[in-house]
């Protein structure tokens, strides 16, 4: 992504901070007996109402029974369950047709893909989670008998899974939602090793050319102390959002710094670490909505210099606050750090702060 004048940006402008008798010709019949003698028929009865077990699989009901592979919306296999028999190499991403979370609970109702927390593997083998639909991308095997959460990376970034450990395998079919529907597959934008090691290539979906201009606290003549990090490629370069969640702000802004409003932001809510990632200077797809949930590797916008003085200085300005937020704290002119160093948080999704 010239050498950054980062003091020539806005982010100094970004806001801080669940009973009939027996008649004479019929002798009475002792109570006991005919207790026993309706009890009896009572047995009988529900007997030949049960017969053999049905050899038909337990439907999709929201409890992990035996037999079962089961997905939880929440960690510590809390909220609600979407339970399957076999492998299902693509969730679907809306309804109707997806797989969804069943029976009470946080997430009821909601489809799965990208959204499941901890698994619980009641089958008498090992089950694997993907990140990609067709049984791709990273894994994680969930052995016979165990609850677990899903690993950084797969957390609330899962697609498919199949009975049996890590390989090819084709799915045996379950009970879908009702209607039944063909989902269609989300295209990834990138691959999942694009998403992978340098933060400064990641952010561009693997591009080379891109570069740490300002790194976290790292204001050497600016006054203030700087909250996130800087990256720049050349202008118009696809971003691609570093982390999985939900949109919580987007402001367009426009180029240069002028007035406030030429500052934009993107802020993306990764519930599952409990971090929101804010992106200021990019240009936003005009598509990006509010609440709208994002992939890791999805492009959301484009290189640009929205908010900063000179179109040389453009720049991506990323930065990792802790909670649920909408915008960025303030960098410029103010000498506290409020948010923490974004570095393990970085390290957690398999990137390198570099």
């Amino acid at each position: 992504m010239p050498t950054l004048t980062v003091s020539s940006s806005t982010e100094g402008w970004a806001a801080r901070r669940h009973p009939g008798m027996a008649t004479p010709l019929q002798p009475a019949v002792p109570q006991r007996r005919r207790t026993l003698v309706a009890s009896l028929v009572v047995a009988l009865i529900g007997t030949a109402a049960v017969g053999a077990p049905s050899a038909t699989a337990a439907p999709r009901d929201g409890r992990c029974d035996p037999g079962e592979f089961c997905y939880s919306f929440n960690s510590g296999f809390q909220g609600a369950v979407s339970d399957f028999a076999g492998s299902v190499a693509d969730y679907g991403t809306r309804q109707p047709g997806c797989y969804e979370f069943r029976g009470g609970g946080a997430g009821s109702g909601r489809c799965i893909k990208n959204q499941a927390a901890a698994a619980r593997n009641r089958t008498g083998g090992p089950v694997t989670v993907y990140f990609n639909t067709g049984y791709a991308g990273r894994q994680q095997v969930v052995p016979a008998g165990a609850t677990v959460d899903l690993v950084p990376g797969l957390k609330n970034e899962n697609a498919s899974h199949r009975f049996g450990a890590a390989g090819p395998a084709t799915p045996t079919p379950t009970t879908p939602s009702t209607p039944v529907t063909t989902p269609t597959p989300t295209p990834t934008p990138t691959t999942p090793a694009a998403m992978r090691g340098a933060l400064s290539s990641a952010l561009y979906g693997g591009r080379s050319g891109g570069r740490i201009t300002c790194g976290y606290d790292g204001y050497t003549t600016t006054p203030g102390a700087h909250e996130g990090i800087d990256i720049k490629r050349s202008e118009g370069s696809p971003v691609l959002s570093l982390s999985s969640g939900t949109v919580t702000s987007v402001a367009a802004g426009r180029p240069g710094r002028r007035l406030r409003t030429d500052l934009s932001t993107i802020a993306i809510y990764d519930g599952a670490r409990k971090r929101t990632v804010v992106y200021l200077h990019t240009a936003p797809l005009g598509s990006l909505r509010t609440g709208q949930r994002i992939r890791r590797g999805q492009r959301i916008g484009s290189e640009s210099w929205r908010g900063v003085t000179t179109r040389g200085a453009g720049h991506t300005h990323v930065e990792v606050r802790t909670g649920r937020q909408t915008n960025a704290t303030t960098s410029v002119g103010d000498p506290d750090l409020l948010n923490p160093n974004p570095a393990p948080y970085w390290i957690s999704l398999g990137y390198q702060v570099r």
